[in-house]
């Protein structure tokens, strides 16, 4: 009973601190997503409205982002008060142990994994989603606008060139380019307009097709529509409008299967998909960190410094899981051990912190 009376003290102390740091947070980095949107008012159909819009729409993305080191700035700082206040010590003195603590802190903690994959897996990746096209269509602009010869797909023995995809399930002039199982040039389709049915067939509109034979001049060919059987789908186009690290976990295995079944390089996509696996659990590893803070008398640090140092840390983590990842690209590592990376790194700083603490 008493343990359950001090989770609950405790939860409510570290629900509180996080909530308002991550708030702070989103509002801050809002407001500098605002400022910089505003570059772009004018351009158009891009108004405010559309701005304002595009920045709401980011607040998921950048809450998951931001939810691990809310997480340990607030953690520390609700810790850090109770100590300041000599309730911490009120508890050891009653047999909290440790280890005890460390258990009510992942119990607690369990609330930000469950808030973390749910941000990660369906709400983040929706609003970026619908973020990215919002600001695309106030643009005019179109996917891949970057690339001078439009986008480029691999499907088994073809690929195929989309000069315009202002949306996923409709593309504007398709060239497909058809080879046999020698490499060979077959065929080349060219569509003005492509809008995808169901089931991985496309509806191609004003196609001319010229096809190459062993002998004899070329055959041209002229439909006025006709439908196309490909694994181009308007979820695999949907990893233009969001990057990896705002993709679902299902929607990176999907890509990286098509990706290796094409024999292309998945590296990206699979650490990618393992980081967002394990994200989720660096709020426990954060709430873990957070803890030997409590343990350090307040005439070695003020509450001020402690927070400074949570930030820091926070910041840390945060260049670290970005760092690793293109490490790990470079490298070559495993995508398990390069997702793995900071938060093993981040744990046994815990374990060592803790281990100090208490020798102290």
């Amino acid at each position: 009973m008493r343990s359950r009376v001090l989770q609950r003290y405790l939860a409510r102390q570290i629900y509180g601190a996080v909530g308002l740091v991550l708030a702070g947070f989103l509002a801050l980095f809002a407001f500098f997503d605002l400022i910089a949107e505003l570059g772009n008012l004018g351009k158009g159909n891009y108004q405010v409205t559309q701005i304002f819009g595009f920045v709401l729409l980011s607040v998921p993305a950048q809450a998951y982002d931001l939810l691990p080191v809310a997480v340990l700035i607030g953690t520390l700082y609700a810790l850090a008060s109770l100590a300041a206040s000599s309730e911490f010590t009120v508890m050891r003195s009653s047999g909290m142990s440790p280890v005890h603590a460390a258990s009510i802190l992942v119990r607690i903690g369990l609330a930000f994994v469950l808030a973390t994959f749910v941000l990660g897996e369906w709400i983040a990746p929706a609003s970026e989603q619908a973020a990215r096209t919002l600001k695309m269509r106030a643009l005019s602009s179109v996917i891949g606008q970057d690339l001078r010869s439009g986008l480029w797909f691999k499907d088994e023995g073809a690929f195929i060139n989309v000069r315009e995809a202002r949306e996923v399930d409709v593309l504007t002039g398709l060239t497909i380019y058809q080879f046999d199982s020698d490499f060979r040039l077959k065929s080349v389709s060219f569509a003005q307009r492509g809008r995808y049915m169901s089931e991985g067939a496309w509806k191609l509109e004003d196609v001319a097709r010229t096809k190459f034979g062993d002998k004899g001049r070329p055959l041209v060919e002229r439909a006025e529509s006709e439908l196309w059987q490909s694994a181009l789908r308007p979820e695999l186009l949907n990893v233009l409008l969001v990057v990896p690290d705002k993709m679902s976990i299902w929607a990176l295995h999907k890509f990286s299967t098509h990706l290796a079944e094409n024999k292309q390089k998945t590296e990206r996509y699979e650490i990618a998909m393992w980081r967002k696996v394990f994200y989720p659990l660096a709020a426990l590893v954060m709430m873990v960190l957070a803890l030997p803070f409590a343990y350090m008398e307040t005439r070695h640090g003020m509450l001020g410094v402690k927070v400074f140092l949570g930030i820091m840390l926070g910041i840390s983590f945060h260049m670290l899981n970005s760092l690793s990842s293109h490490l790990g690209l470079l490298g070559s590592w495993p995508p398990l051990s390069t997702a793995m990376l900071p938060s093993v790194c981040f744990l046994l700083a815990a374990c060592v912190m803790m281990w100090w603490v208490e020798r102290r």
